[in-house]
């Protein structure tokens, strides 16, 4: 069983995630759950993680197994600590090892300034930064102990560049990630753990609804998108979480995956 944390150019078998196991977090649906598939496509064990509802992650894991993968889903509460560290045990009890932590899970609000409750700030804080920070610290742990390295890949999102009105909370929850990246990859570069992060744009996720007002809404959102001309797929960001993961000379980036969007203000 190879590492992941360091390979040379040119092997054979590259993208291939053979006994290796991953935890994607926020796995239920949407991006999540793309990811997910993609890395059992590619042969690692996926712990799919999500919070209350099992339905969404349990679907995805049946989904992987009934495709001859393997797969687990994890229930924790990211925003605490204990319940991230009884996750991350029970990942190694049943998948067997951890080398891949992709962060995911995220809530997405939209306030403007003057109205948004003090409440609703530490929310968004707690589930989209906070969470990172403790999923990141007891991963590594594991993969310390392991001592075979190891990739961590955070979701963060064009947001953090182009934050738009009413997305103080989340922009700064998203800029904190991006902003993370450097030193938290220097810090883990001492024991093999590479660490990115990739910030999507508009991609076409279950958040849009169904339905024709649906569709006309993104063809409006589209519109800012430079080439090509429509909004993105989740297999192809998880077609870039895997590469982050693969190719063991990535390390400390942050990857805009947008079609060349630039947001506008609102």
């Amino acid at each position: 069983m190879g590492s992941i944390s360091d390979a040379a150019p040119g092997v054979a078998g590259l993208l291939d995630l053979s006994g290796q196991a991953a935890v994607v977090t926020g796995a239920g649906r949407g991006i999540g759950a793309a990811i997910a598939r993609r890395f059992a496509e590619a042969g690692a064990a996926v712990g799919v993680h999500y919070r209350t509802s099992r339905q969404g992650a349990g679907e995805v894991v049946a989904a992987i197994e009934e495709s001859g993968g393997s797969a687990a889903a994890l229930a924790a509460d990211l925003t605490d600590g204990d319940s991230v560290e009884r996750m991350f045990a029970e990942a190694v009890d049943v998948l067997g090892r951890l080398d891949v932590l992709v962060n995911n899970a995220g809530i997405y609000p939209l306030s403007p300034l003057i109205e948004m409750p003090e409440s609703e700030w530490d929310t968004v804080i707690d589930a989209n930064l906070k969470s990172v920070h403790l999923c990141t610290q007891s991963a590594a742990r594991v993969m310390i102990e392991q001592g075979n390295g190891g990739a961590i890949v955070n979701i963060a999102s064009v947001a953090a560049f182009d934050g738009q009105i009413g997305q103080a909370s989340y922009s700064a929850s998203k800029g904190g990630v991006v902003g993370m990246t450097l030193p938290i990859a220097r810090d883990l570069s001492a024991v093999g753990i590479r660490v990115n992060t990739v910030a999507p744009g508009l991609i076409d996720t279950p958040i849009y609804g169904e339905g024709e007002a649906s569709e006309a809404f993104k063809e409006n959102l589209q519109k800012g998108v430079l080439f090509p001309k429509r909004l993105g797929d989740p297999e192809q960001l998880a077609s870039m979480v895997l590469e982050c993961v693969t190719n063991s000379y990535m390390n400390a980036e942050s990857i805009r995956v947008d079609g060349g969007i630039r947001m506008p203000p609102k």
